[in-house]
């Protein structure tokens, strides 16, 4: 265990003291874990899926690989789907040692072992004793690989999971329609406050994509959805790219960016999408601004070029 690991292990178990170890350990806590944690693990309808589908998927007495431990739920249902052996790994060192702590209180720390590094840095040998008959791996954001979903699949796939493993998720599509909304266009974008002219600030503006929940902000929607971008998770390159989705434009105006959302097939007919029609998810949607505001007119089709590279999204005309 490394000494920050140690560190969090111990102050975990002490009492909070206004100004005290403890009370530093969760200032520091509150800035490293994200808050989306809590959100994810309140998603009934994520949590459920997950589990079931890590019920129909996992062969009595296999060896289980989760990428991205967090609280340790995946990995403590692949050991009561039947698996032998569940490695999970997590960067985060104070998720890491909560993990280790949820997995020990569930008495199934002799099947469990939880690793506090990225997966990308686990060598079979060392960390593995032999190659994972199951890769799980939902480690996806609201526009699917903001999470390093690509880079983290890739590696896995040829350094970790056996030959004829199995892969959860086995594939991936992301959705997306073209969209206008000057609230949102507000959000990573200015130009004039108290009198002053700020838009130098636009120099910092996120080019890539990011989460906005459109149904919590004035929109319209300038397209039909279309599949924009298919990941077969077992068998494509997952290398960075590019291509050019047509999409036919529904109404006359101005689209300031593609929306997107994903849907991970986990096998077994089981699927887990964050459409914007899926107001109870925790993950948001992706909005992916465009480089220049796009005209439209209803009828006609649009060609937007998409690209991703390992960890964002981004588009233009």
């Amino acid at each position: 265990m490394s000494e920050m690991a140690d560190q969090a292990s111990s102050l975990l178990r002490t009492p909070s003291e206004p100004g005290g170890a403890s009370g530093v350990f969760s200032d520091i806590a509150r800035r490293s874990v994200p808050r989306w944690h809590f959100a994810m693990l309140n998603d009934t309808e994520r949590n459920d899926a997950l589990v079931t589908a890590l019920g129909k998927a996992i062969p009595p007495g296999a060896s289980v690989l989760d990428i991205g431990s967090g609280s340790g739920l995946l990995a403590m249902a692949a050991a009561r789907a039947g698996a032998g052996r569940v490695i999970t790994c997590e960067m985060n060192p104070l998720l890491a040692e909560v993990a280790r702590q949820v997995v020990d209180a569930h008495g199934l720390s002799d099947v469990v072992t939880v690793i506090g590094k990225p997966s990308t840095r686990l060598e079979v040998g060392q960390d593995l004793e032999a190659p994972v008959d199951v890769l799980v791996s939902e480690i996806v954001d609201c526009g699917l690989i903001g999470e390093g979903l690509l880079p983290a699949v890739r590696h896995a796939r040829e350094h970790l999971l056996s030959p004829d493993g199995i892969m959860l998720p086995s594939a991936a599509r992301l959705h997306g329609r073209l969209v206008t909304s000057d609230a949102v266009l507000k959000l990573n974008q200015v130009t004039t406050a108290g009198g002053f002219d700020v838009s130098l600030m636009n120099a910092l503006a996120t080019r890539g994509h990011f989460p906005v929940r459109l149904d919590t902000w004035p929109h319209r929607f300038m397209s039909d959805a279309a599949c924009v971008l298919e990941f077969d998770l077992v068998r494509d390159a997952l290398t960075p790219g590019e291509r050019v989705v047509s999409l036919p434009a529904t109404a006359d105006g101005e689209a300031h960016a593609l929306a997107v959302w994903f849907e991970l097939d986990m096998g077994g007919g089981i699927t887990l999408c964050n459409s914007p029609e899926n107001t109870s998810s925790h993950w948001m949607q992706g909005w992916v601004p465009l480089e220049k505001p796009i005209p439209v007119k209803a009828g006609e089709t649009v060609s937007v070029r998409l690209r991703w590279s390992d960890f964002a999204l981004s588009a233009s005309a």
